[in-house]
């Protein structure tokens, strides 16, 4: 049977396995840091009503340029991060994923590379190769935070042309102050000029007001986010950058053609109409969240601190033994391979009940 790697594939994607988390059958799942909760009936009826629109016109290509999403998007941003932002400056595609792929199409490739610090998105890495963007791995602090200096260090060593810094951070939870954030962009243009990606795609969830305004001023200076998790619309793929201008102008010279489509386009505009509606349900993660950490620490466990809507928890002798024995109690949680911790969504209060039951019943059968 023929592998992958006897195929005449590039080199640095040789002995590599694609990105996934396994989609178990199982009570509780609580892996892959989805909004459980479903849309709200008003708005399922609302993309019926613009797909219904959209299908009219199918026989034509969508707006190339998706205008209005882009327009609304912007219009949401304003409104809740109190930076004013217009059209010009946002840019949208299939997911965050494929606008990290444009950005790193356009700012990346063969002979450039791109640092972020792990762990961190595992896709970021990933995308880099896939695009031919050599990869440099950065250091976090034992608790994962940024060391600024030993951070700037690496900037300075490597001259990396595209530097990421995901906050809050999968799969940690934490979070990066705006001070941060300026001392590393600012390393970054003194080593080389670079283009920086926040990647704040579990933004909604945090304490911590949003970055965005950093970009005034800032051409190299990107954020990123996504309509998969607060506004719990994972199987839409709607992914949107914030930049200067000249950013969005840049990556159209990447960007496939017709990229969104119109079905695609209408279902987000819809989304964007019910905004209040779904960051009320932001708010009940964000309780729940909270509660996790406050429980899981209470049972003994070891909690990074979290502003997104996962929780980082641990510290087990055997992760992987752990996240089994959480599975065998109907439960599934989410191993990312860094030692000794497992990550959890927080899922509805009676989700989180039935996970928390599971860790207490494991802490004792291990004696903790």
């Amino acid at each position: 049977m023929t592998r992958i790697d006897d195929l005449p594939i590039r080199d640095e994607l040789r002995g590599k396995t694609p990105y996934g988390a396994p989609q178990l059958d199982v009570p509780v799942r609580l892996n892959t840091n989805e909004n459980p909760y479903p849309l709200p009936e008003p708005l399922v009826e609302r993309i019926a009503e613009r797909v219904r629109e959209a299908a009219r016109g199918l026989n034509r290509y969508p707006d190339r340029d998706a205008v209005e999403l882009r327009t609304q998007l912007a219009a949401y941003l304003t409104r809740t991060t109190g930076h004013r932002i217009g059209l010009a400056g946002v840019w949208a595609a299939n997911g965050s994923n494929e606008v990290i792929q444009q950005l790193l199409q356009t700012f990346g490739g063969p002979g450039r590379t791109a640092l972020g610090f792990e762990p961190s998105y595992s896709m970021h890495a990933l995308i880099s190769r896939g695009t031919g963007t050599g990869w440099i791995s950065g250091p976090r602090t034992a608790d994962f935070t940024i060391d600024v200096e030993a951070a700037k260090d690496e900037i300075a060593a490597h001259r990396p042309d595209v530097v990421f810094i995901c906050s809050p951070n999968n799969p940690t939870g934490t979070a990066v102050d705006a001070q941060t954030v300026l001392a590393l962009h600012d390393a970054a243009q003194a080593a080389k000029p670079s283009l920086v990606v926040v990647d704040e795609a579990y933004g909604e969830f945090s304490h911590r007001p949003s970055l965005l305004a950093l970009i005034e001023g800032r051409p190299n200076l990107v954020v990123s986010r996504t309509m998969s998790k607060a506004f719990g619309a994972a199987g839409l793929r709607l992914g949107y950058l914030a930049a200067d201008p000249a950013v969005v102008d840049a990556v159209q010279l990447v960007r496939l053609p017709y990229h969104l489509s119109s079905v695609t386009q209408a279902t987000a505009l819809a989304a964007l109409e019910h905004t209040d509606t779904l960051l009320g349900y932001v708010e009940q993660l964000k309780a729940e969240r909270d509660r996790l950490v406050t429980e899981l620490r209470a049972i003994g466990c070891e909690v990074t601190d979290s502003d997104a809507n996962f929780v980082q928890f641990g510290r087990f002798e055997d992760a992987h033994a752990a996240w089994q024995g959480l599975l065998d109690r109907g439960v599934l949680v989410r191993d990312n391979g860094v030692p000794g911790w497992l990550r959890v969504t927080a899922g509805t209060p009676a989700e989180n009940d039935a996970f928390l039951d599971a860790v207490r019943e494991l802490m004792k059968e291990n004696g903790k």
